[in-house]
């Protein structure tokens, strides 16, 4: 058994396969999930787990070189974005309309579903290199 970071098996998996540049998704339970991707669905319950949990155990692991946020998060739910701004701080983030982020999820490697149901409570985190 691990001893410490992810214990979900898939999830670490993911990260460990990960090159520079790729893709993965942390979503809310209700961010559609293209077909084609992996999904690693943790929700259990409404609210379980929550997202900004799961951001943070992905982020012990994965070097993050940039970040995805929809545009409608500033408005919808700006709480929510400046707890995003703080875990990934000196991350450089984008952000595009809700539409044209589901769209770039089609080219993830996985995504990641939560319980979380605060509107727009996704992210695209692109991979870094720690070199």
């Amino acid at each position: 058994m691990k001893k410490t970071g992810l214990l979900n098996s898939e999830l670490s998996k993911v990260i460990s396969e990960l090159g520079h540049t790729d893709q993965i998704v942390i979503c809310d339970a209700g961010l559609p999930i293209p077909p084609n991707v992996k999904r690693i669905d943790l929700a259990l319950t409404p609210g379980l787990p929550p997202f900004l949990d799961t951001l943070r155990a992905v982020l012990l692991e994965m070097q993050v070189e940039k970040v995805i946020v929809a545009k409608e998060i500033q408005t919808a739910s700006p709480d929510l974005l400046k707890q995003i701004d703080s875990l990934l701080a000196g991350v450089e983030q984008a952000s595009v309309s809700h539409e044209e982020f589901k769209q770039r999820t089609s080219q993830a490697k996985a995504i990641i579903r939560t319980g979380e149901c605060t509107p727009y409570a996704n992210v695209i985190l692109q991979a870094g290199v720690i070199f």
